[in-house]
């Protein structure tokens, strides 16, 4: 029955497709609206935070040793920063995107599911342009000696990476998209633990690999693997551990089944809550 009530809903997305690219295409347009750098943001937001980062790591207090991350700290910073720069502006318009379409949600019919993917879909644009500039920088640093490209067939892998993270996104999204529409300090909430989670997801520092307590409770977060992967596949030219990643994989296939099953359950009384 669950594999029917899947189906079904897959393909009522589909008939609803080009809602779906409307409400996308909405929201790169607002976005962007009146901003005299237009799509340059999506660039300039990880860019100048790797700027930082770098400055901090390698001039300020000179942690490379300590990081010991075996390239050039720039391009492993960047790395992390696109993915979750990607991850995070998705659930930010994710988390109030019912409330911020409630005459959609109280005068018309269609899937729901829309508001939180068209949020995804949106920030995806923004994720594909920062990843042209990950390639580069990935050439400065080639051109220069500071790191060598080797390309492989793990780089053929990435499209698997970026489709586990989306399915992480979505879920995540889906929830956090309902739980705002019931409880509006969701939100608020959201904005000071997104922030927080950057520095124990790998994104500019590295996880312990000591076996440690800290590095365990770490290992929990599937955003660390996730971003591993990135920088396996495009950086070191390898595959991504299959263990972890494989973990990764299965929260984040639980999340989007379960997410999506919660909001269906709830999209009923979405309605009357907005």
């Amino acid at each position: 029955m669950r594999a029917v009530a899947v189906t079904a809903t897959a393909s009522e997305l589909l008939r609803y497709r080009h809602l779906l690219w409307s409400l996308t295409w909405r929201d790169v347009r607002v976005r962007y609206k009146q901003s005299y750098l237009g799509v340059a943001w999506a660039v300039l937001l990880p860019l100048s935070m790797m700027l930082v980062f770098t400055f901090v790591f390698t001039r300020a207090i000179d942690a490379t040793s300590v990081l010991n991350v075996n390239m050039p700290y720039a391009l492993f910073a960047y790395t992390g920063l696109v993915p979750w720069t990607f991850f995070s502006v998705s659930l930010g318009g994710c988390v109030n995107s019912l409330v911020a379409n409630r005459n959609l949600v109280t005068k018309v019919y269609f899937p729901r599911e829309v508001f939180p993917l068209s949020c995804v879909a949106s920030s995806m644009v923004d994720f594909v342009i920062a990843m042209v500039v990950l390639v580069g920088l990935g050439a400065y640093f080639h051109v220069t000696g500071g790191w060598r490209f080797t390309p492989g067939a793990p780089l053929l892998f990435l499209p698997v990476v970026v489709s586990v993270q989306i399915m992480l996104t979505v879920g995540i999204g889906m929830i956090l998209a309902m739980a705002n529409l019931f409880y509006r300090d969701v939100r608020q909430i959201f904005g000071v633990a997104i922030q927080l989670c950057m520095f124990v997801s790998a994104v500019v520092v590295p996880v312990p690999q000591d076996g440690s307590t800290l590095s365990r409770i770490l290992a929990v977060n599937p955003m660390v693997p996730i971003i591993g992967a990135y920088r396996d596949c495009v950086v070191y030219a390898r595959w991504p551990e299959p263990g972890p990643f494989l973990y990764a994989t299965v929260v984040a296939v639980a999340l989007l089944l379960g997410g999506w099953i919660c909001f269906r359950r709830a999209a009923m009384r979405f309605a009357e809550c907005i």
